[in-house]
């Protein structure tokens, strides 16, 4: 009965089918990418680091680590920094990644050049490997040279891949790897350089790198340095994708959680207009259980069928996702099927199906056999208890399965809340609607536009239904694309005469005035002359930092003691920073204590406030202060923001180095301010921001994409749910049309009455869903990316107008039939 009845509607089954078949393919495509990304970290864990294990410090090591370091006996060592280059060959300067390496790193994978032989012969032959990339950009080969601070080696040949390096790291600083014997003759290593030591080891699979790790790390984390395993850095990758993952997955769960809406709404029409052959069948003899078989076989049959198309189309899409994330990776990701995201999705396929139907499913089993000789529409109802039941089912469901996707309890729930909010709205706003139209009735309005409005709220109408399907997807689009704009407008670097795009680091005492000047003989202004201070903590609220680490029950963060602080001084706050506790000190007063200001971030992971103590070593000389002042910091900024800020009158006399910024107003005269500072100050490290910018604006545009593709499921899927809705109203529409037609109403006279419904339908819905969206970038600006929102009007000139427009085709179409044939033959072949 179940196959019988499913062939004479199979139009209308595929319609449902199509509901659940998106959501299923992203949540498969999604799943199937997360499992061969984490095989893949786990797999290439060795190879992505190079060695078993290293230990890394960013400074000297102090004879303590030394002494561990070579009781370890290294298989190999390097040391790196970022520093500005030079091609002799055309004057070319660039921002690179110079890593000095000497043994036989990596033991796990290789180095890719070209020529393959150049990485075997580069240590002996003393040349150089230079990024590929970097040398197509500056037309040079293999055999030209290169300038690194006080050098000149050979370019022995061009790199195209190391152990540790991604597309996005090497765009910002491309790896240029030389023989460690040549570092020290650079001379770019001088006070306040960011350096960093390196030193690699190969051991036998019979070493425990857990309980070396857990034996040796706290005794390195004492001399500021720190010991990883290929395990511990293949966890650590892992986490650094898993918001990428959850985001991702939640954005596939809205698309399946609106195809479940898209069954619910389908079955609540199909079930309410076989009830009378129900209630025929109970007079022959059915059964409860029967006639409530049939149609849950026909349900479960649409959703093991769509869980089953569903994943394969999403075994397809996941090999696009590589490909998007291809930057973000330091390695290629080798896709394999696994049959754990497949089985889930026809799982999910079937569950959600049965599980959303199971409301109207369940009038099946109350229709009274009686039903066949009442008139009224009238519909059997299911007891409130079982109702009850069903909505908490549902409820728990979704609560189970957001939890399982974004791992967090509290997360989970206010998905789950915000979902229940904005459903309740939109129906609470449809509702609303049709009351006020009851109530207010334009009884003079002309025939059409008065039966249009009559379709809202008689019996079969689709108003809540329809407002919800349409809102609930505008919304979802809407507030992605609000989201993006807030995210671009957070990285925006105005560009005018007073903003630094240039930056010029590491910037010694003695040089700066030679640095300023140089700036200043091509025309261009020294924005910024910020001096810093590096220091360390000594003590916090007295107690030594010594102790704090060793201290299992401190309550604050690690990285604060052993980290070294690039701080400055000055008399005023920035426009990046606000103060939001204690009183700002511009300058110190002769014989009163140092008061200086930190940033929020600082205070809370230091578990300091106003007025407690802080001792910091100043290159071996202690300094007591007091914090005096507390800053919120806009860290998202591209300028440069400190957590630690001093008054004018104390560090004066400190060593310290210089930043200087500038602003340039084209490629070319960047160009030529880097030559000449890299010629003239090969120690120095210029950073142009209008590269940085253009970088993450590529980067958001990725993002972007991402997130636009995921929009389109959701929103593609709310469209075939739309469709689904609208054509499933076809039935009763066209019986109303008929008897119109017969009546004598003209074909004009109907399509006036379906446009007029189905218009305000779609531009209400679609209206509602828009203003949610509003309401929820604006508290996502404020509460989360702390930023003012402009909101776009794209959404109104574009979302509202196509949606409404889409509404009306589907609905116009519905009637077709009706004009183009005789009323007795569609009351014939309908009925």
């Amino acid at each position: 009965m179940a196959w019988r009845d499913a062939k004479a509607s199979s139009i209308r089954l595929l319609l449902f089918m199509a509901s659940i078949i998106l959501g299923i393919a992203a949540v498969v495509s999604i799943q199937l990418f997360s499992t061969n990304l984490r095989d893949n970290i786990q797999r290439q864990s060795k190879t992505l680091m190079g060695a078993d294990y290293r230990i890394d410090t960013r400074q000297i090591p102090t004879e303590r680590a030394k002494a561990i370091i070579d009781s370890l006996q290294p298989d190999a060592s390097e040391i790196n920094f970022v520093s500005m280059i030079a091609f002799p060959k055309n004057g070319g300067s660039k921002l690179v990644k110079v890593r000095g390496i000497e043994g036989g790193f990596p033991f796990y994978g290789m180095i890719n050049t070209q020529p393959g032989t150049a990485a075997g012969i580069y240590q002996e032959s003393g040349g150089a490997l230079v990024d590929a990339t970097l040398l197509l950009q500056f037309d040079i080969k293999p055999g030209d040279s290169i300038k690194i601070g006080e050098i000149t080696l050979p370019i022995a040949g061009a790199l195209k891949s190391i152990p540790g390096s991604s597309a996005f790291s090497s765009s910002v600083a491309p790896p240029v790897v030389i023989p460690l014997q040549y570092i020290e003759a650079t001379k770019l290593i001088q006070f306040g350089s960011r350096r960093e030591y390196l030193y690699y080891y190969k051991t036998s699979a019979s070493l425990d790198l857990k309980v070396l790790e857990d034996t040796i790390d706290p005794l390195l984390d004492i001399e500021n340095a720190d010991l990883d395993t290929h395990i511990s850095t293949s966890r650590r990758l892992g986490r650094r994708y898993e918001n990428v993952g959850k985001f991702l997955n939640l954005a596939a769960f809205i698309a399946l959680l609106l195809g479940c809406i898209g069954i619910a709404s389908s079955v609540h029409i199909y079930i309410k207009e076989k009830l009378k052959a129900i209630a025929i069948l109970k007079c022959m003899g059915a059964s409860r259980l029967q006639s409530f078989l049939i149609f849950l076989i026909q349900i479960s049959g649409i959703g093991i069928i769509g869980g089953i198309i569903g994943s394969l189309i999403g075994v397809g899409l996941q090999e696009l996702f590589p490909f998007l994330l291809k930057d973000f990776l330091p390695f290629p990701v080798e896709i394999t099927i696994s049959f754990q995201p497949i089985f889930i999705g026809i799982f999910l396929g079937f569950f959600m199906s049965v599980l959303f139907a199971l409301l109207p499913l369940l009038r099946t089993w109350y229709v009274s056999p009686l039903a066949v000789l009442r008139i009224d529409n009238q519909l059997s109802k299911e007891p409130k208890k079982v109702r009850f039941l069903v909505f908490t089912t549902i409820l728990v469901f979704l609560f189970l399965f957001s939890l399982w996707l974004i791992k967090d309890t509290v997360y989970a729930l206010i998905f789950v809340a915000a979902t229940i909010v904005t459903f309740a709205i939109l129906g609470g706003v449809a509702l609303f609607v049709i009351k006020m139209i009851r109530k207010f009735f334009p009884k003079r309005w002309g025939f059409t536009k008065r039966q249009s409005l009559l379709n809202l709220f008689r019996p079969n109408n689709q108003t809540v239904v329809l407002i919800v399907a349409i809102g609930l997807g505008t919304f979802l689009i809407s507030t992605l694309y609000f989201t993006k704009d807030i995210l671009l407008s957070k990285t925006a670097i105005g560009q005018t005469s007073a903003t630094s795009n240039i930056i010029v680091l590491d910037v010694q005492t003695e040089q700066r005035d030679a640095v300023a000047q140089n700036i200043e003989e091509k025309n261009l202004p020294v924005i910024n002359n910020i001096p810093l201070v590096t220091m360390r903590m000594h003590s916090i609220n007295g107690r030594l930092v010594n102790e704090l680490r060793q201290d299992t029950t401190r309550q604050i963060r690690g990285w604060i003691l052993q980290h070294e602080f690039r701080t400055t001084y000055r008399d005023t706050l920035i426009a990046s920073e606000e103060l939001i506790e204690g009183v700002w000190t511009s300058a110190q007063k002769s014989g009163d204590p140092v008061v200086i200001s930190i940033s929020d971030n600082l205070a809370s992971d230091a578990n300091v406030t106003v007025g407690d103590p802080i001792t910091f070593n100043v290159q071996g000389v202690l300094m007591k202060t007091t914090v005096g002042s507390i800053r919120k910091v806009d860290w998202g900024q591209l300028q440069l923001n400190f957590s630690i800020v001093f008054p004018k009158g104390v560090l004066e006399q400190a060593p310290q180095f210089n930043v200087l910024t500038t602003n340039v107003s084209d490629a070319e005269s960047s160009a030529k301010l880097q030559r000449d500072l890299v010629a003239n100050f090969p120690n120095v490290t210029v950073i142009d921001l209008r590269q940085v910018y253009t970088l993450v604006e590529d980067i958001l545009e990725k993002v972007s994409w991402i997130i636009n593709f995921m929009a389109f499921f959701s929103i593609l899927t709310g469209i075939i749910v739309l469709i689904g809705s609208v054509r499933t109203s076809k039935y009763q529409r066209i019986k109303e049309s008929v008897l119109l037609r017969t009546l004598g109403a003209k074909n004009k006279q109907i399509l006036e009455i379906s446009a007029f419904e189905y218009l305000f339908l779609g531009f209400l819905g679609s209206f509602v869903g828009i203003l949610l969206a509003l309401i929820s970038s604006a508290c996502l600006a404020v509460f989360v990316f702390k930023e003012s929102f402009v909101p776009s009007i794209i959404p109104f000139i574009v979302f509202l107008p196509g949606i409404t427009l889409l509404v009306v085709s589907i609905g116009l179409s519905n009637i077709q039939t009706v004009l183009r044939s005789s009323p007795l033959e569609v009351l014939r072949r309908e009925g």
